[in-house]
């Protein structure tokens, strides 16, 4: 790889595997939030989540400050403004976070057909036996059908779950033992554990909402590992009230982090944690890999892996 320069708005310590996986490139270390200039001569800027970046409506004085190309560090492109997506060449992170957001996601289904953690117990006169669920012969239903909902999918195929999905593209999903579902109505109705796994656009927003909510089968359990903007709140909060949602699961929200005293925070049926599922060391070593092929890329004049279409929403 020809020398280069990078300039980073990730912490002290993955900059510093960056520069272990990648000898000879100068690894630049940036603040999050909003670029306000550059040295001269970094080909790329990886790009990491921040209000005053996402907030920015427009560029600062002297963009793109002769970058070659722009690295997120997600998938989504909703943290970021569309200014920045609009200017070099943008590639995103899809599939680096895949395998960590999987294992978060089988996790919660995990806890809640075994009732993790309220099984433990503390004291002789909680020594009760209690029916718990099957994962095996039990449906998961993802909606959408990407890196993340693949990865998802495979590993419940291993524990014999039924897999039904829906996305977009008519396209085959190219797995064995994996459903169509005819549309999201079909998917709610069907799924045990429903997994919401699309990107943020306006096709997805809110699509979860008291119309497909009154679809769901007794005793679903929703989780969202994709954006809070998928999930009309109120909606959620009046089913989950109403008991026709068993359980949600929720890394993510709208907005992040959510007000004190929200609902979220002590309804009996949340399960709440702060966007971390794909915080894993496992995430850093593929996103290092990811950018040092699409330096490569790059100096030898191919196409980005991952470019981002930005009026496709990803």
């Amino acid at each position: 790889m020809t020398a280069a320069r990078i300039a980073s708005q990730l912490d002290a310590g993955f900059n510093a595997l960056l520069r272990e996986r990648l000898p000879g490139v100068e690894v630049l270390d940036l603040p999050r939030g909003l670029p306000r200039a550059l040295p001269a001569g970094v080909q790329a800027l990886l790009a990491a989540p921040h209000p005053a970046l996402r907030d920015a409506a427009e560029p600062p004085p002297g963009w793109p400050f002769g970058l070659g190309f722009v690295q997120l560090v997600s998938s989504g492109l909703d943290f970021f403004p569309r200014w920045l997506l609009d200017g070099p060449p943008v590639a995103s992170a899809r599939g680096a976070t895949a395998s960590s957001i999987a294992e978060f996601a089988l996790a919660a289904i995990f806890a809640a057909a075994k009732q993790l953690p309220e099984l433990w117990i503390d004291h002789a006169g909680a020594w009760q036996q209690r029916p718990l669920a099957s994962l095996a012969g039990s449906t998961l239903g993802l909606y959408g059908f990407g890196s993340i909902a693949r990865e998802l999918a495979r590993k419940a195929r291993a524990l014999d779950m039924q897999v039904l999905a829906l996305r977009r593209s008519a396209q085959p999903f190219g797995m064995d033992g994996v459903q169509r579902a005819a549309d999201i109505h079909e998917l709610f109705a069907r799924a045990d554990h429903l997994v919401l796994a699309a990107p943020a656009t306006a096709e997805t927003q809110q699509v979860v909402n008291r119309e497909t909510l009154a679809s769901a089968r007794p005793g679903l359990h929703l989780i969202n590992v994709a954006r809070g903007s998928l999930v009309d709140q109120a909606a959620l909060l009046q089913a989950l009230d109403e008991g026709r949602l068993a359980l949600a699961s929720l890394d993510v929200t709208e907005p992040e982090p959510l007000p004190a005293g929200h609902p979220f925070y002590s309804h009996p049926r949340v399960r709440l944690s702060p966007h971390t599922s794909a915080n894993t060391p496992q995430v850093y070593r593929n996103l290092a890999a990811l950018l040092a092929r699409n330096l490569e890329r790059f100096q030898s004049g191919q196409p980005l892996e991952n470019l981002v279409q930005a009026g496709r929403g990803y």
